[in-house]
């Protein structure tokens, strides 16, 4: 059979891409409303909990102590919930699950929207928690599940990227916006987009999820002859159920159980690898959110402008490197190499932070997210072209849930230990030192991405040598 020339190849692998994402514009639309709306009230919230708390200090260790209570708490029902849900949209589709987070993260903006007093913030505080245990993980993990859906294993790492600009875009729109309005027309207005993007959602937004199209085996075009399709290749003609393809047991009725899961994140080297990683890299990364803006407050005295200027550079960042970056390099490079790269950005990024020695450190450091907004998508591409397309919800509600785990960690740790060195009792002059421990969860995430690369190398040549011998 003759072979289709190479520019033709090209041609409908772009016209099949473009097709691919724009199926995704209403998608996109919501998740960055969602985004908006949620970032926008980022840099007031800090100011707004210690008028509430310990209103005219700079240092207040029950604000930070709160802080660290709702994202434990928060985490702990992410955990739990988050599986669940990307399990119930495999079998009832992404749309009527992806309503219940946007709708929910209505309620706390509404809530400081209508006023800003003590009794207002802890009924904010109470919704905000409730809020989170349904948004902080679901959003994320059912957006991705909807995007595989759509499009095949090859382009996702691409595709996983745009979604991540996207809301980076409505990160870097919520935050300058922020930085112009004032705080209390700050929730109004954040109230408002949360409304528009839940009945964007409802009205527009196609539905989605079981059977999926997009896989390799539906888009010829896309099948390569790299090592790690012709190992496939030749594991799923002889072991249907091998290491390179963990499936869950055939469920009869029901959700699966907490065994199912294990064995769906043990299946295969590349799925018990992105669990370690997830956890490690969510660890520092929830520690470093923790810490970081009371650290700041207290080191360099930073109040919601300086706030929203940092955050503003931090989203700039991010969405530059997943709109524009990542989708140049992902076919290049692949998303094993650019996970190490963005791993050791975000080692950096943490460490600048901790030895913070002007005021200006901290804008140089956020920089660094220009590299480490690789992280996360590469880890969802590799959990996503190892898992069945009826898998992809759950699999991804796991590796959130792993998040979630680790974000009940990172305050139960990282919370006292900010406290402490921010406090008049500290056992040594280092105010930057819980931001420099977040650094090191992140470099051994680095470290145990290497010796994963390293393995499968050796893997993949393994079996090539047995694919030429047979």
């Amino acid at each position: 059979m003759e072979l289709p020339e190479p520019q033709f190849v090209g041609k409908s692998l772009g016209i099949a891409a473009m097709k691919d994402f724009a199926g995704l514009g209403h998608l996109f639309v919501v998740s960055f409303l969602f985004y908006f709306s949620s970032f926008m009230v980022i840099p007031a919230i800090t100011d707004v909990t210690m008028e509430a708390v310990c209103p005219g200090r700079d240092e207040c260790s029950v604000a930070i102590y709160l802080s660290g209570f709702q994202n434990a708490v928060t985490g702990l029902g992410a955990l739990v919930v988050t599986p669940v849900v990307g399990n119930l949209s495999d079998r009832y589709g992404r749309k009527a699950l992806l309503t219940l987070p946007v709708t929910v993260a209505i309620l706390p903006l509404f809530i400081l929207a209508c006023n800003r007093s003590d009794l207002y913030f802890y009924g904010y505080y109470v919704a905000n928690i409730v809020a989170g245990i349904f948004c902080g993980g679901n959003m994320h993990c059912l957006c991705l599940a909807y995007v595989a859906d759509h499009v095949g294993p090859r382009r996702r790492a691409a595709a996983f990227g745009l979604l991540s600009g996207v809301s980076a875009a409505g990160f870097v729109s919520g935050t300058l916006t922020a930085r112009f309005l004032a705080t209390s027309s700050t929730f109004q207005v954040a109230a408002a987009v949360a409304i528009v993007a839940a009945l964007y959602l409802r009205v527009f937004l196609p539905d989605s999820g079981g059977v999926s199209c997009s896989d390799e085996a539906c888009d010829p075009l896309l099948q390569a002859s790299s090592c790690t399709s012709s190992t496939s290749s030749s594991a799923s003609s002889s072991e249907p159920d091998g290491d390179l393809s963990p499936r869950l047991p055939p469920q009869k009725g029901g959700l699966p159980s907490l065994s199912d899961m294990f064995a769906l994140l043990t299946g295969s080297l590349a799925m018990s690898g992105a669990a370690t990683i997830t956890f490690f890299y969510s660890l520092g990364e929830q520690g470093l959110q923790t810490a970081l803006m009371y650290y700041l407050k207290a080191q360099f005295g930073y109040s919601k402008d300086e706030f929203a200027n940092l955050l503003l550079i931090a989203s700039l960042a991010g969405m530059l490197s997943q709109l524009i970056v990542m989708p140049i390099l992902a076919p290049i490079l692949g998303e094993e190499i650019l996970l190490i790269v963005g791993l050791l950005g975000g080692c950096t990024h943490a460490f600048l932070y901790g030895i913070a020695w002007s005021y200006w450190v901290p804008y140089f450091s956020a920089a660094f997210i220009i590299l480490s907004a690789f992280v996360h998508p590469s880890i969802r591409t590799n959990v996503s072209k190892n898992v069945a397309s009826n898998e992809q919800g759950i699999a991804q509600g796991c590796i959130s849930g792993i998040s979630s785990f680790a974000s009940i960690l990172g305050p139960l740790i990282f919370t006292p230990l900010t406290a402490w060195f921010l406090s008049e009792t500290e056992p040594f002059n280092f105010k930057g030192f819980s931001i420099l421990c977040t650094g090191f969860c992140t470099l051994i995430a680095f470290i145990i991405s290497m010796r994963m690369r390293g393995a499968q190398s050796r893997a993949c040549k393994k079996s090539t040598v047995q694919h030429e011998q047979a």
